[in-house]
């Protein structure tokens, strides 16, 4: 099966899980994937990921953060998608929730979150809120 949106699905698997209240959720494997999970990773809102290369298609598990029972990720959200590409320079990229969130976006130094963005004063795709 075709995925059009990798990233999408990604945010949509992991926010299904988050809801359901699952410990791993499964995605299939790709370097765009890894990139935006290590944002998470870095930035506190999932454990981690394992990459699983046992099958014929490499797989991605990626282990949730939960925080007194409660997802670590309260709102998790596509803001480009492929019909709309949405890109920001780096003074205009808006904080969320007054910092306590993150955007991941695609600069030309690769995915970086927000903050990491405005330090290196690189804009580029925005490619989803999280908070």
């Amino acid at each position: 099966m075709k995925i059009t949106d990798p990233i999408g699905d990604l945010i949509t698997r992991i926010r299904n899980g988050q809801m359901r209240g699952l410990k791993k959720v499964s995605a299939p494997s790709s370097r765009l994937r890894k990139a935006v999970l290590d944002v998470l990773q870095k930035e506190g809102f999932i454990q981690d990921y394992v990459v699983n290369k046992e099958a014929k298609f490499e797989n991605i598990e990626i282990n949730l953060k939960y925080m007194y029972g409660d997802p670590v990720i309260k709102e998790i959200e596509r803001v480009s998608r492929p019909g709309r590409r949405i890109y920001s320079r780096f003074e205009s990229i808006k904080k969320i929730q007054n910092g306590l969130g993150i955007s991941i976006i695609s600069t030309s130094k690769g995915i970086l979150s927000d903050n990491e963005a405005r330090e290196q004063k690189l804009g580029g795709e925005i490619l989803c809120k999280v908070s």
